[in-house]
């Protein structure tokens, strides 16, 4: 078990402030990959419209494809992140930070592929034009202050959105989140 400095501690992998909802889309991260990046996201479920709970459902395989017409296209993915940072600042955990969840796809990070082996993949509730709330950057700094302090190769260029490991594919999180509010991170994006 590791105290952080906001007396936050993880142990096997969970961060005790966070809540924790399990999702079965994860696997063994390799041994010789530790934590070094991390990778900024944005969601929301359906498009545009928040504090539904499908965030979650989607994340755990529970969708329902009749709820809404853009579940259908994406009720049969398989994704997950560690971690999501909710429009109020409440934060869940679905993956511990040990294992290799599904959030960056194809992905490429000075030279290095598959993102997914050595990244903590942190979903904010939102989406690319509209912007973030207040609660969410407080939130997301002191994860990235935790994740620094669990996981030391994870350094303040080492936070980069979707967009910058997959660019052309992914666009998250957009244009509206504001990063000079990131801790440690360079405005110059």
């Amino acid at each position: 078990m590791t105290t952080t400095t906001d007396n936050w501690f993880f142990s096997a992998g969970w961060l005790s402030a966070a809540r924790r909802v399990d999702s079965p889309n994860y696997n063994p991260r390799p041994a010789s990959s530790p934590p070094a990046l991390i990778v900024v996201h944005g969601i929301s479920l359906p498009p545009g419209c928040y504090g539904g709970g499908e965030i979650e459902s989607f994340f755990c395989n529970t969708l329902n494809a009749d709820d809404h017409p853009y579940f259908g296209e994406i009720i049969d993915l398989r994704v997950s992140a560690h971690f999501l940072v909710c429009r109020s600042g409440a934060l869940v955990q679905f993956v511990d930070t040990d294992s290799r969840a599904w959030h960056a796809g194809v992905s490429r990070w000075k030279g290095r592929e598959n993102c997914n082996d050595f990244s903590i993949g942190i979903e904010l509730e939102g989406c690319d034009h509209e912007p973030y709330a207040e609660p969410q950057y407080a939130m997301l700094n002191r994860l990235i202050r935790a994740l620094q302090n669990q996981y030391p190769l994870i350094q303040h260029d080492a936070i980069v959105g979707h967009c910058e490991i997959a660019p052309g594919r992914k666009t998250d999180p957009g244009p509206a989140f504001d990063w000079t509010r990131v801790v440690g991170s360079s405005a110059n994006r």
